[in-house]
């Protein structure tokens, strides 16, 4: 049974952004005006309310093409911008800035709903120039955050993926997606569908700090186990591995996983682009002050020297001695559990409903 380690590093001060993963609110960098925070004395110690607010946002198009060889996929779908889950590392956040908005609590708290997402969708499917590949939900913001409950964007893209016969890789970290497994088992068993929980540490207090407005960990395994029980194809990626914080936990995450019903598994180590650096290190200075200076020395090792650098954090081979250590690790786990590959998903079952083809025309 995997088992979970005690967690001394995790500070119980609170701090400025109670219940949020970022400390501070820094202006977005391509605004004329910059803010700076400075103490004056009359602060009193009560945490600052940061309430969580949601504009309806109408999207112009909503499937998302790339050509980045760094990714699996060529296109995906964003239901939001913005994530509630506060993950203070998460490489989303410098997006937010190209909405003159900040990468720090803004990013957790002034999100973005599409509104039109479904009707989008069944459009661009529709299309008779459409050509069909998985689609990826989930590579940038949760689709599956906490306002999703209400506002429920995710679940009616999903009908309309379903409608469409149209395949779909899930990646989240929240319980939420059972809530979906009316559709999803179904496409699952036409091989049209397979879900991917994020699961970073099996510490609760760590988590709780790091990802303050995600599910506990152990109601993600427990998701993980519903999800392979009803068929659906189900892995689990174990990261950001934090070098010096969290990188002990791998082994013990991917047997937990195994345990449950994972079938595949996938890992990845912190990556700090841009703003996330300075938030990572204030946060690391409120709730990891006796580990910051190891997990930065660690992260510098491992790439080049700076607290991030994609050239050298990307490298098809890891160019740190403590990068290939984690990447050995992982694939030992992987042999002695005997995870699989991840599952293809099928595309030639997809069909445009009679309804959604265009009348044709008497002069056609």
């Amino acid at each position: 049974m995997a088992r979970v380690a005690s967690s001394p590093f995790v500070s119980s001060r609170s701090s400025t952004g109670r219940g949020r993963g970022a400390r501070s609110n820094a202006t977005g960098r391509f605004e004329r005006l910059q803010r700076e925070a400075f103490d004056d004395g009359w602060t009193d110690d009560a945490p600052e309310e940061h309430r969580t607010e949601v504009t309806q946002e109408p999207a112009r198009k909503i499937v998302t093409f790339n050509d980045s060889p760094y990714v699996g996929f060529d296109r995906s779908i964003n239901p939001y911008r913005g994530c509630e889950h506060g993950c203070v590392y998460c490489f989303a956040r410098p997006t937010h800035a190209y909405l003159g908005l900040s990468a720090g609590l803004d990013f957790e708290t002034r999100l973005f709903a599409k509104p039109n997402a479904a009707t989008l969708l069944r459009k661009e499917l529709s299309n008779r120039r459409y050509e069909v590949r998985p689609i990826a939900i989930g590579t940038n913001t949760d689709p599956y955050q906490p306002i999703e409950r209400r506002h429920r964007v995710m679940r009616e893209v999903l009908e309309v993926l379903a409608e469409f016969r149209h395949p779909v890789s899930i990646l989240t970290k929240s319980d939420l997606v059972l809530r979906d497994l009316d559709l999803l088992a179904p496409m699952a068993a036409q091989g049209l569908a397979r879900v991917m929980l994020s699961i970073t540490t099996l510490d609760g207090r760590l988590a709780r700090a790091m990802e303050p407005r995600a599910p506990r960990p152990d109601k993600r395994l427990e998701a993980v186990r519903v999800l392979a029980k009803a068929g659906v194809p189900t892995g689990t990626v174990h990261g950001p591995m934090i070098p010096g914080l969290s990188d002990s936990e791998l082994e013990s995450l991917m047997e937990a996983s195994a345990e449950r019903g994972a079938t595949y598994a996938a890992y990845t180590v912190l990556r700090l682009p841009l703003e996330v650096a300075d938030l990572f290190e204030e946060w690391l200075e409120t709730f990891a002050p006796n580990r910051k200076d190891r997990v930065l020395r660690h992260l510098r090792d491992m790439n080049g020297g700076r607290i991030y650098d994609a050239q050298w954090s990307r490298a098809e081979e890891p160019r740190s001695v403590y990068a290939r250590l984690i990447r050995e690790r992982f694939a030992a786990a992987y042999r002695r559990l005997r995870f699989e590959e991840m599952p293809s998903l099928r595309t030639d079952l997809f069909a445009v409903p009679p309804e959604e083809r265009p009348q044709l025309s008497l002069f056609a």
